[in-house]
């Protein structure tokens, strides 16, 4: 058996930092080199950020990919890190290739280099390229036709990325049949709940099929609506797993490996296999002389018996990313006592501390006691600063500018008023202040439309869009009892998670006035939503056929509205924005 040390760099990339993903990439492989690894793995497309969508058809940023990727491995070079082999994922384009009809113009590729001695050794590319989902790579990417092979210290270690893994056939078929000691797979894949799971089992499954150890890389952060949890892990050819990395925080795993070695094989083997052209590289072939191995790292996941403390690490990650990807120095949160502005500000909270959220209290004529005084206890208890401003003379004011305008308002018109004030008036302070207003609507109202357009719904932000109203009391309720595990003060109102949910824009008005109980909701709208069941499935499966009837009528009446929505953290399979694309003119109902 050949011994090798591997690093894992479960890094935070932003899209478009070249210069900023270099010095990323410069950081974690001197740790790496520190901690005595071999081999430094980086995730898919770190150098430009991942993903770079319509980006990848600049012919410009193609260029500027390519460039960095070759002054990275002078970077490395110059700091005396060149002769540790370090894989970046990274864009390019492919090589004299004919324009075909169909193919993005360029032939840009998700691309992956072996960097060595202040050179770009070797390269790959994607095979598999994903269409579904968050996912539209035919649109912006052609697939790669070959595998890299690096021999590094003895031992053959086979190049894929992201999907390769997912697929059947391609890079891991190949892998195993030209004889790879270790498959490293370098990825962006994005979180979903319960796809941590799935993931390990696949890298099992996959190990075993090609009798190789797989090394799995994954990035960490957010990105616009997705966020990366890491969740790097490595597994050995027999499937059990070697070492794992925390979720949603950056990390360098490192761990020891005995592998078969590569004496036993050819320098040189078939040029073709599975379809793929073998690209072969060696940086060293004699083993390392024996060394007594670390300890490796299994980290245990927080909470094995639920996953909605993951979930909730997930929206912190992903709200902290986009506020501070993007230069925003502050949000600004409409709280109202309810149980959804009370847990996004809370999110928001424990992604940028109490200094940089600030409250707005907006009470008017139907607001009650205990909402101003929820509202209040809320941003008493986790510090937040937080102003009231009385709404009934701006919404006097609209009143009697429709009056002059010879159409008074009453009824519903007169209700979404009082939203709209409250939204307009969080934007003037956005503007002013400088804030990113977080919109705190959740999944089951952007559904069904239960939300006043150029209202409630505004802000440049949704960090709860992809939340059940359902999962927004098991968050709180998780996060309240994460505090007093930890002997802190629970940060949420106990009132504001028990009490019956309102929107207060009328006398005694409650959620369920004009939705159905949120539990029953959220099983049909998860159904129709999350797994596209048409309406004869979902009474098949038990539901009321007026129930069903008048939920899809809600939910595809709305889409007009969910088209002009904030972005939100994705947490589930399927989403409302990136993951659902219906017309809004639509007749088809069932």
């Amino acid at each position: 058996m050949t011994q090798l040390r591997i690093a894992l760099a479960q890094v935070d990339p932003v899209v478009g930092d070249l210069e900023g993903n270099r010095a990323l990439v410069v950081e974690h492989t001197r740790r790496a080199a520190g901690a005595g690894a071999h081999l430094v793995l980086f995730p898919e497309m770190v150098v430009t950020g991942y993903p770079v969508e319509d980006l990848a058809l600049r012919d410009s940023f193609v260029s500027a990919s390519v460039k960095a990727t070759r002054d990275l491995a002078s970077d490395l070079d110059h700091e005396g890190l060149g002769e540790l082999p370090v894989v970046v994922g990274f864009l390019s384009r492919r090589e004299g290739a004919p324009s075909r009809t169909g193919q993005p113009s360029g032939a840009p590729q998700n691309s992956v280099a072996v960097l060595h001695r202040g050179e770009v050794v070797l390269t790959s590319a994607k095979h598999h390229l994903p269409n579904y989902g968050v996912f539209d790579e035919f649109r912006n990417f052609v697939p790669g036709d070959t595998l890299a092979l690096l021999r590094v210290r003895g031992v053959d270690v086979a190049l894929a990325v992201c999907e390769d893994l997912w697929q059947e056939g391609g890079p891991v078929d190949a892998a195993g049949a030209v004889g790879a000691d270790l498959l490293a797979v370098l990825n962006g894949s994005p979180y979903e709940r319960h796809k941590d799971d799935a993931r390990l089992d696949l890298c099992q499954a996959r190990a075993r099929r090609i009798n190789a150890a797989l090394a799995y890389v994954n990035m960490v952060g957010g990105q616009d609506e997705l966020v990366f949890e890491g969740d790097s892990l490595v597994v050995d050819a027999e499937g059990e797993l070697v070492a794992r990395a925390p979720q949603f925080t950056e990390e360098l795993l490192v761990a020891d490996l005995d592998l078969p070695g590569a004496g036993r094989r050819a320098e040189h083997g078939p040029d073709l296999v599975e379809g793929l052209r073998v690209r072969r590289r060696t940086v060293s072939s004699d083993a390392v002389a024996p060394y007594p191995p670390r300890a490796n790292t299994v980290t245990p996941r927080p909470d094995p018996r639920s996953d909605v403390g993951e979930v909730y690490r997930a929206l912190v990650t992903g709200l902290r990313g986009y506020v501070l990807k993007n230069g925003f120095s502050s949000v600004l949160v409409g709280v109202s006592g309810g149980i959804d502005s009370a847990l996004a500000a809370t999110v928001a909270v424990d992604a940028l501390g109490p200094d940089l959220v600030h409250g707005v209290l907006m009470p008017g004529e139907h607001s009650s006691t205990h909402s101003v005084s929820d509202a209040e206890e809320l941003a008493r208890r986790q510090g937040f600063p937080v102003r009231t401003v009385e709404i009934g003379a701006m919404v006097e004011a609209f009143e009697s500018a429709a009056e002059q305008a010879a159409s008074p308002l009453h009824g519903l018109a007169a209700e979404n008023l009082q939203a709209r004030v409250r939204g307009t008036f969080l934007m003037s302070l956005s503007n002013q202040e400088g804030h990113l207003v977080l919109a705190t609507g959740n999944k089951s109202e952007a559904a069904t439309g239960y939300s006043t357009l150029y209202g409630d719904s505004v802000g440049g932000f949704a960090p709860l869009k992809d939340c059940w109203k359902t999962l927004v009391w098991e968050l709180a309720e998780w996060r309240n009892a994460d505090a007093e595990r930890g002997g802190h003060v629970p940060p949420i109102p106990e009132n504001s998670i028990s009490k019956p949910p309102s929107a207060e824009l009328g006398p005694d008005q409650l959620d369920t006035d004009s939705l159905p109980d949120y539990a029953l909701l959220d099983a049909v709208l998860d159904a129709y939503v999350g797994t596209d069941k048409g309406e004869a499935e979902l009474v098949f499966a038990g539901f009321a056929p007026e129930l069903v009837r008048r939920v899809i009528r809600m939910v595809d009446r709305a889409e007009y509205k969910r088209r002009q929505s904030a972005p939100g953290t994705k947490i589930s399979a399927r989403n409302l924005s990136r993951d659902r694309r219906l017309p809004m003119t639509n007749r088809w109902t069932v």
